[in-house]
């Protein structure tokens, strides 16, 4: 599947590069990601958590971490990608521009196209999954209903006054300090006790609520605010 979405990828980038920002969502300072997607195979690659960047990634501070806590990352984490389904951090990758809500000409929308060899793999996964992705990427493999007991949701609130929201603002700083708060951590929380009481000792504050239209529970972790 990989390799069907670079080939298809590729061949787009290569035919027109008008079509193709289009296609991708590139503005005009952006065109020129089009010559890079164009020609993939030859790029060379780096690490994924090295390739890809953000508010995200940088609250992680990946380079900061103990090779304790760097090798964890390795093995219990997985990043989701419209080119290459989930990847581990570790895993050698190009620097590339696709986005999860894309449909390629000849293939579909990616998100028919991941959807169930990616929820296939989260299937296979044992213990708890701590799900962080944004819609576009859930869309990508939603949970499976058989592993949904096992799984939740994470939910970034801010709260002021006594009211709760969901904004952008904290969400993806947040999660990438989630990560690193486990990463770090003594142990892998096998279940959702574990896990609430983890992050509370690490001074998130938390709460796990059922999902009105979902099988998966929501992790809410709440933020003061400014």
């Amino acid at each position: 599947m990989r390799r069907r979405v670079l080939e298809e990828l590729e061949h787009l980038c290569r035919r027109d590069v008008d079509e193709a920002a289009r296609v991708l969502g590139l503005g005009p300072t952006q065109r020129g990601e089009v010559g890079g997607n164009a020609h993939l195979k030859e790029e060379p690659c780096s690490p994924a958590i090295e390739v890809y960047t953000g508010v995200l990634y940088e609250a992680l501070e990946v380079a900061s971490l103990t090779p304790r806590a760097r090798g964890r990352l390795d093995e219990q984490v997985a990043i989701a990608s419209a080119l290459w389904g989930l990847v581990r951090p570790s895993d050698p990758i190009p620097s590339y521009r696709l986005s999860g809500g894309v449909t390629l000409p000849g293939i579909g929308s990616l998100a028919k196209v991941w959807r169930d060899s990616i929820s296939a793999l989260l299937t296979e996964q044992d213990g708890l999954i701590l799900d962080m992705r944004s819609g576009a990427y859930v869309a990508l493999g939603p949970i499976p209903e058989d592993v949904a007991h096992r799984a939740l949701t994470v939910r970034v609130l801010t709260e002021r006054n006594g009211k709760r929201s969901v904004v952008s603002h904290h969400n993806k700083a947040t999660k990438g300090r989630l990560v690193r708060s486990l990463m770090q951590g003594r142990g892998t929380p096998g279940n959702v006790r574990a896990l609430v009481t983890a992050l509370e000792k690490d001074g998130h504050r938390v709460e796990v609520t059922a999902a009105p239209r979902s099988a998966v529970p929501i992790l809410d972790v709440i933020v003061e605010s400014p």
